[in-house]
């Protein structure tokens, strides 16, 4: 027997048509949180039972029919877009196999407000999960090569120009604290998303004496919401997560345009393995960084989701609208392609081959170290900084780094002699060498070899606590849902 739309026949008359429907219906969407509706009517209606709102010759039968959706799975029957969205197509669904006056009970003292709004932080709550734990496997990485590249000299960039040589393990850090920073923004997230709005129905709460605090502890949450308006109207979480991922996905968005820099011919720094890449339809020669440059562009749609997501909601009075349907399939696409986009980046690096030899020979182009021959000067010649830094660069514009160079420019800025031998060449040869220019700057969170160790110690330390609070609060939400289930079993089973 083919289920009717329950929740339309009373107040409204005729069938739609098909375009209106699909219009209407967030099936799509809605496939996403199909899993997390079932888990909340069972919690809602354990509830109801414990409460004596329903009674068990009622309750049981539409308990047992809700576990049997839980194991068995939500049909594809349930997402016909005759329903307006999964909590009709379930609820029609139910009536139709165990009868209205058992399936008909599901939604006392609920509303499909706060319904879809405990639904949403349930599947935005394990997305904010999965996506740390990518953060995190993708931060191991980047610590991991660094731990081998902290003498691998690089020139280090500011303006796309050469500036002062680096490493690459400095190099990779700075990316690595930015996604430091991304885990914590999405954990101080997960703290607001996980709160429960079940109880406040259709914006004003319920007269039945329900028990919200139970549903919570049942589904995970950590504590209920505090304004019932709030609780299904409020998508400001929803727009953090998304702000979040956008912020994040502009440091992906960096990282590959530097790796898709490096690899060009122009600079050879990296070789993306093979998987990573493709070739040509016509050019039998190339090989493309396609992976990365489609991470790039991904940056770019979840900013968007982003700022689609915050126009939709910035015009909507308070409480609900049905503007707000509209969000999630920018949240689900966003949260999707943020999540390939780490944990393919994290394979990328692991695999890449970067030419270290390369590196070290570009690392001193440019007069890459024209600022350690000025700090020279003021430290041996008692000249202020500005002027050391006038002299080398006069040096640089008349050609060399050279002493004899480097006499003349001293002569044209200070009108001075710079002594009577000036500089010798082992002088400035130490002070232009590389290595020892990256050995100086030992400063905390340097390029240095020490300070870059020391770095690495911290910040595995932090990965490591990341990762705890990850695991437990997994384990934490894995073990309300296993207790949910066995109490509603026994209750079916009386």
């Amino acid at each position: 027997m083919t289920a009717e739309d329950v929740v339309r026949r009373g107040r409204l008359s005729g069938e739609r048509d098909a375009r209106i429907a699909a219009f209407l219906s967030s099936m799509t969407a809605d496939r996403t949180i199909a899993g997390a509706d079932v888990l909340v009517d069972i919690a809602h209606t354990l509830m109801l039972l414990k409460q004596g709102i329903i009674v068990r010759e009622a309750g049981r039968p539409l308990l047992g029919a809700l576990l049997a959706l839980y194991w068995e799975g939500v049909p594809d029957e349930a997402f016909d877009d005759r329903f307006e969205d999964i909590h009709a197509g379930i609820e029609s669904m139910l009536i139709s196999a165990i009868g209205e006056g058992a399936g008909g009970r599901l939604h006392t003292a609920r509303s499909r407000n706060d319904e879809v709004a405990t639904c949403i932080r349930i599947a935005l709550r394990d997305a904010v999960l999965v996506q740390t734990a990518s953060l995190i496997t993708l931060r191991g990485v980047l610590l991991d090569v660094a731990q081998h590249s902290m003498e691998a000299i690089m020139p280090g960039f500011t303006h796309m120009q050469h500036a002062q040589p680096t490493t690459l393990a400095h190099h990779l850090l700075a990316y690595e604290a930015a996604f430091a920073r991304d885990t914590a923004r999405m954990t101080g997230a997960y703290g607001r998303v996980n709160r429960s709005p079940l109880g406040a129905a259709a914006f004003a709460g319920t007269t039945y004496p329900i028990d919200a605090r139970s549903t919570a502890v049942h589904l995970g949450f950590s504590s209920t919401l505090g304004n019932t308006m709030d609780a299904v109207a409020g998508r400001d979480v929803v727009l953090e997560v998304l702000a979040h991922l956008a912020v994040m996905m502009t440091s992906v968005s960096r990282l590959c345009e530097d790796l898709i820099l490096w690899s060009s011919r122009f600079i050879g720094f990296v070789r993306l393995a093979d998987a990573y890449c493709s070739t040509s339809s016509i050019m039998p020669q190339k090989r493309n960084p396609d992976t990365v440059e489609i991470m790039r562009a991904k940056a770019g749609s979840v900013i968007g989701a982003c700022s689609a997501a915050m126009v939709i909601t910035k015009g909507l009075p308070m409480s609900y609208n049905r503007d707000l349907q509209e969000i999630t399939p920018h949240l689900w696409r966003a949260i999707s392609d943020a999540r390939e986009s780490t944990d393919l980046l994290a394979g990328v690096l692991e695999t890449a081959v970067f030419d270290l030899d390369r590196m070290r020979l570009e690392a001193g182009q440019g007069s890459s170290t024209a600022t350690d021959l000025a700090d020279h000067l003021v430290q041996n010649a008692g000249l202020p900084f500005r002027t050391a830094h006038s002299i080398v660069g006069r040096a640089v514009a008349k050609g060399g780094l050279d002493p004899a160079t480097l006499h003349a420019a001293t002569i044209e800025i200070t009108g001075n002699p710079p002594g009577a031998k000036g500089m010798s060449d082992s002088e400035v040869a130490m002070a232009l060498d590389t290595e020892r220019s990256v050995a100086m700057r030992s400063c905390v969170g340097g390029p240095a070899p020490v300070a870059v160790r020391a770095t690495i110690n911290e910040e595995r330390a932090c990965l490591e606590g990341d990762a705890a609070w990850a695991a437990h609060e997994r384990g934490r939400i894995d073990q309300a849902i296993a207790g949910l289930i066995r109490d509603a079993e026994e209750m079916v089973k009386g």
